[in-house]
């Protein structure tokens, strides 16, 4: 498993990280096996956030792993805040309160990455500083990211942080490209040139902040995969073709696709499936050509200009 440095901090995780908002209703003697099996393949990298099953997700993991010291020193831990009933929260009150939930459930005394989930537009961008520090300085968070954000959302916030954003996860797959077609599409009268996210690839880039790919097998917004999907035929046709010559599977060539681009994205993949994370973690080591990447690109029903 490759691993690659988050940001511009000192973290090495694994380019391939295990989300786990679907844990939350499994056993525990999964959960143990599907985290010892994401070890075993290198990942290092655990994602969660304090709305997946409730904060359930959060407590069978702590529970089925029997965190401890050891154990979570082998761990990247990162969780997310700010989604509640109906409404967003950048509230200091609510961000503090929030990772001290985290924290419990968890069974730790920190999390490695704190993500404000969705983008507040009532966020007072002193608060969220504010929130920051107080996190950092007692030593319960390490460092900081969002999801879902634009670059003049970061820049907002930026502005007042001192400790900087350093993450930013965004919905990219075969089936979900909105973050590269403007780039491809420079110039021209075609609804793929619209720049709908300010130019969130590029400013990631120019800022040295990590991408994290979330949903990499999903169409849509969660309507789906489009993996094995009879609404997808030449895609699917494209990745079992290149899938069969790299001697890996459809799910690993999906992977490979995000994790080939230089902008270095971190996948998070969410899969319960002990056989099928073994077999995502291969694209890791897979190595796709310039060629390949833009066939599976023209497959999913993208035009190059």
């Amino acid at each position: 498993m490759k691993n690659i440095i988050l940001g511009t901090s000192d973290i090495q995780a694994s380019n391939i990280g295990l989300g786990c908002m679907r844990i939350a209703n499994m056993e525990k003697e999964e959960v143990n096996k599907l985290v010892n099996i994401a070890l075993e393949e290198g990942i290092n990298f655990f994602d969660h956030a304090d709305i997946y099953g409730g904060g359930k997700s959060e407590e069978i993991f702590s529970e089925a792993i029997g965190m401890n010291s050891s154990i979570r020193e082998k761990m990247i831990i990162q969780s997310k805040c700010s989604i509640r009933k109906g409404f967003y929260d950048y509230s200091k009150e609510h961000i503090i309160n929030s990772v001290d939930g985290i924290l419990k459930r968890l069974g730790t005394e920190y999390i490695d990455i704190l993500l404000l989930h969705r983008p507040d537009t009532l966020m007072d961008p002193e608060e969220v500083s504010e929130a920051f520090d107080e996190l950092f300085k007692v030593g319960k968070v390490r460092e900081f990211g969002v999801s879902n954000h634009n670059p003049m959302q970061i820049e907002l916030l930026n502005k007042y942080l001192k400790n900087k954003i350093m993450i930013n996860q965004l919905q990219f797959s075969l089936m979900h490209t909105g973050i590269i077609d403007s780039g491809i599409n420079v110039n021209m009268k075609v609804d793929p040139s619209i720049d709908r996210d300010g130019s969130i690839l590029e400013y990631c880039r120019l800022k040295d902040i990590t991408i994290q790919a979330w949903s990499p097998f999903q169409y849509g917004f969660f309507e789906g995969v489009f993996l094995n999907n009879d609404k997808f035929p030449e895609l699917n046709k494209k990745i079992d073709e290149i899938a069969e010559k790299k001697g890996v599977t459809n799910s690993a060539i999906a992977t490979a696709w995000i994790l080939r681009h230089p902008a270095k994205i971190q996948t998070i993949v969410g899969t319960t499936n002990t056989s099928r994370l073994r077999d995502i973690c291969k694209a890791s080591e897979v190595e796709l050509t310039r060629e390949e990447w833009y066939e599976l690109y023209r497959a999913a029903g993208n035009q190059l200009p």
